[in-house]
């Protein structure tokens, strides 16, 4: 049974694995963390016990159990949590990724001590050195995974970038699995030495990659937001300038009433009531309208007035009820971005719908004064698609974008977004909540 307990080591680097897993992605948990630890807990010796165990018995080499115990335990980390699938399971590849350089490294290590090492597992001196290094490696990518990929993955205005980030570790892997997978060559200690070279080198390789990565994301994200409040600006100084106009049109109206009572006092006095109805339609007519603002705030209502405009100029009916007070209890940009989401979706799906059936109505409220309730309904003609309880985008492959920022939006504080559609009307109801 000596040979049992190094290949059982070899399969403990899943606890460490598993905790730097799931640092950065702890706000998004499916269960309580009271329960997911002794789970978590449970299925790591589990897995320590069965691939030693299939190892020893099977005398099969360690690495190729990897692959059903990785999957299973990816299956595992997937399911417990609450988002995208390509971006647990990129967290949990990335893991991999590093994981195998430090196993290429014990496996030099190994052969370095051992000529004659074990028929299917690493000796006991090198699974431990294997585990030492990588939770070196936990500790120290503790920070930056704590907090840099914590924040991309709070971020849903690249989503598709995670579509593809998969391919690097995956690629790394299979470099590693090469090496891994034929010591016989290595002969020599020079080429021993040289495939600890080789693997530590990968694995400062792939560190340089995932920063390099997150720098380029980063970036992006930091690009869109300001392309996002640049286009607040904008909507902002439309408004501003159509206020502007309002408030000249108003002061020449108020200029002219005086001549128009003078004529309308001449008329009565004549006793011309008909000239006179006639020009008070006139002059109603040129009255501006006085519905300059849709709420107190002035972000919430830029935005909304911003997008009345452009219903207005595709003749698109529409009706705002926004009970909004200047000062929000929730986040003034989270609530921005939601409404300009829905009322740009509610504006794309009109466009596509015969010009008599279009029609959007919002409203917007407070409850309890700590909870902001948002209702975007519209028209909608052709079919609307959705897999998964993911609607998928009528303009590119893949899902809504728009739709995901509010359902992420909305969920971060513990707030909610419901989307329901029939009988030709899409329904929009999202809350948020005050930030804890």
């Amino acid at each position: 049974m000596k040979d049992f307990f190094p290949a059982a080591l070899e399969f403990f680097i899943f606890v460490p694995g598993l905790l730097i897993a799931y640092l950065p992605v702890k706000q998004h948990l499916k269960i309580h963390p009271r329960i997911l630890l002794p789970l978590t807990a449970g299925l790591a010796l589990f897995l320590c016990l069965a691939g030693g165990g299939l190892c020893y018995f099977l005398s099969v080499r360690a690495v190729w159990i990897f692959f059903p115990t990785a999957l299973a335990a990816g299956l595992f980390y997937v399911c417990t949590l609450t988002i995208s699938p390509w971006k647990s399971a990129s967290v949990f590849l990335a893991v991999c990724g590093v994981f195998s350089c430090l196993g290429n490294a014990a496996n030099a290590i190994d052969i370095l001590l051992s000529p004659a090492p074990a028929r299917f597992s690493l000796s006991l001196g090198a699974a431990l050195f294997y585990n030492l290094i990588c939770w070196a490696a936990v500790f120290l990518v503790w920070y930056p995974t704590a907090h840099a990929t914590k924040s991309l993955l709070e971020e849903d205005i690249f989503a598709q970038t995670w579509y593809v980030f998969w391919i690097l570790p995956i690629l790394f892997i299979g470099f590693n699995l090469f090496f891994y997978s034929f010591p016989i060559f290595l002969t020599q200690k020079i080429l021993i030495q040289m495939y600890l070279a080789i693997s530590l080198s990968l694995y400062l390789l792939l560190l340089l990659f995932y920063m390099l990565f997150y720098l380029i994301a980063a970036n992006l994200i930091r690009n869109a937001k300001l392309h996002q409040e640049n286009q607040f600006l904008s909507m902002q100084q439309a408004r501003y300038d159509s206020l502007c106009a309002a408030i000249a049109e108003t002061r020449e109206s108020r200029h002219d009433m005086r001549h128009h009572f003078h004529v309308l006092q001449g008329l009565a006095a004549n006793h011309e009531w008909d000239n006179l109805t006639d020009y008070l339609a006139k002059a109603s007519e040129q009255i501006p309208d006085a519905g300059l603002n849709l709420c107190e705030n002035t972000a919430t209502d830029a935005i909304a007035c911003h997008y009345r405009m452009l219903y207005q100029k595709h003749k698109i009916p529409c009706s705002f009820a926004l009970d909004l007070p200047r000062q929000l209890p929730v986040p003034e940009t989270d609530l921005c971005l939601t409404l300009s989401n829905l009322l740009e979706n509610a504006l794309e799906a009109s466009l596509r719908t015969a010009p008599e059936k279009r029609r959007i109505r919002v409203q917007a409220y407070l409850h309890f004064d700590r909870m902001v309730l948002l209702t975007v309904e519209n028209a909608f003609d052709g079919v609307i698609s959705e897999k998964n309880n993911v609607f998928i985008s009528s303009k590119r492959k893949g899902g809504g974008i728009g739709i995901q920022s509010v359902r992420h939006i909305a969920e971060r504080n513990g707030g909610y977004s419901r989307f329901l559609y029939g009988n030709g009307i899409f329904c929009a109801n999202v809350m948020l909540r005050r930030e804890k």
